[in-house]
């Protein structure tokens, strides 16, 4: 114990001196000392954890001194937010209104790093309890009819004889891009969304990023964002990438998704305004809700219509030295697909809560959200490390989707209320239009 403290009396320290002095202070300068000791905590935790901090671009004068304990100290950090969150709490209604926008978001990102602290120590909730408690939401639940109505649909579209996962696997099977061609591929993915975004986008000059191929993760592609506008994009090749893959994960993970996202946050909040609890990204948060949603909503807004459809059979397919044949029923199949992607939220719930079993779990991804073994493999792979996280994707894609369309029914004006979305901190909540 003696080494715990020691770890965390200079943060604690920190954390009452600012609150002592909030008194003697302007409200804005009251908030900002508690935003700091948000990031303070933050990357206190990100020391022991490592999948906590997805992102920092702050000063390095908030920067915890390294620990020299492997003893998480659960209880102490646990503290720490429940004080952080009371501040915050007596500090909004003697708030101005974008102030108080700020600390009702820094107060449900810290019950996030409370739900995260005990996952991290072992202590578990259910699926949905968890969901809620980390990213501020909990995704619908749909019967395995529902499934399956979905597959009649799409048993009708597919053709060949057998199965309808048999025949869907063989369709697609046509447009695995080769590996040599992985870099092209997604490098004139990544050129088109980009130039579709800047049309609408005034984005830092200096702005860039760099591609990796790497191996043996989870995921299927991250982005790591750097500060200063600068990205690294990783791209998974542990299993074989399919060719509207290269369009989803090259687009999701640049233009105009994460990396735009953090730019947006980056240069609007945090330079701008000078925002610093906006320098510090939690994975486990609310605020991966927002981003998973809109860099996959993002998509469509690059591609929208047909477009996705007309740019991999005129540009990408022959990139790729693939034929075009059946590239229409692929793409109206992959739709269908599409929402099928809430059975992949059963599958973890499964998990998390201990209802299927790795064998259960992998017959029902193939079944039902019609993957090969090797990529139902990696997805309960995902599953196992980032739990409720699969959320963020479909139900954030969907919420991020009804708010922008119900928001503004000109296709081209929606990229201005998707750039608000992605400039400001908002919480899950302001999305769910009734």
């Amino acid at each position: 114990m003696p080494k715990i403290y020691s770890v965390l009396l200079p943060f604690t320290l920190l954390f009452l001196l600012s609150c002592a002095k909030k008194e003697k202070k302007t409200e804005a300068q009251q908030l900002n000392y508690l935003a700091e000791n948000y990031v303070r905590l933050g990357l206190t935790i990100g020391q022991y954890d490592a999948d906590f901090v997805d992102a920092y671009y702050g000063p390095d004068s908030l920067k915890p001194a390294i620990s020299k304990s492997n003893i998480f100290p659960k209880d102490s950090l646990l503290n720490l937010v429940t004080e952080l969150r009371s501040s915050l709490k007596n500090s909004i209604e003697k708030l101005n209104d974008s102030s108080k926008v700020r600390a009702r978001w820094m107060s449900q990102q810290l019950l996030a790093f409370d739900r995260r602290i005990r996952i991290y120590s072992g202590e578990f909730k259910t699926f949905d309890e968890e969901s809620k408690e980390l990213f501020g939401i909990s995704a619908p639940v749909y019967p395995e009819e529902h499934y399956k109505l979905l597959l009649d649909t799409l048993n009708q579209l597919l053709p060949g004889k057998g199965t309808v996962q048999d025949r869907f696997q063989n369709l697609a099977n046509r447009f695995i891009i080769p590996e040599n061609k992985l870099d092209t591929i997604f490098k004139t993915t990544i050129a088109e969304a980009r130039k579709s975004t800047k049309a609408y986008y005034s984005l830092p000059e200096t702005e860039t990023f760099t591609i990796e191929y790497v191996k043996d993760k989870p995921w299927s592609g991250y982005n790591w964002y750097k500060g200063n506008y600068t990205s690294l994009i990783q791209i998974n090749t542990d299993t074989r990438i399919f060719i509207e893959r290269a369009i989803d994960v090259g687009s999701h993970e640049s233009y105009p998704g994460h990396h735009v996202y953090n730019m947006l946050l980056e240069k609007n909040l945090y330079q701008d305004k000078g925002w610093v609890e906006i320098s510090l990204y939690p994975l486990f948060s609310p605020q991966s809700f927002i981003a998973e949603g809109s860099a996959n909503y993002g998509i469509d807004l690059v591609f929208p219509g047909d477009k996705k459809i007309r740019f991999a059979k005129e540009k990408l397919l022959p990139l790729a030295g693939l034929d075009t044949t059946f590239i229409g029923i692929y793409f109206k199949s992959l739709a269908i697909r599409g929402k099928l992607n809430y059975a992949r939220n059963e599958a973890a719930r499964g998990i998390v809560n201990q209802t299927m079993n790795d064998q259960q779990a992998l017959d029902w991804l193939m079944n039902y959200c019609l993957y090969n073994q090797e990529t139902a493999l990696k997805s309960i792979s995902f599953i196992k490390k980032y739990r409720s996280y699969v959320i963020n994707y479909n139900y954030g894609q969907d919420l991020v989707r009804n708010y922008i369309e119900l928001n503004e029914k000109d296709p081209k004006k929606r990229w201005e209320v998707f750039g608000k979305l992605l400039s400001n901190p908002v919480l899950p909540e302001k999305l769910l239009i009734k």
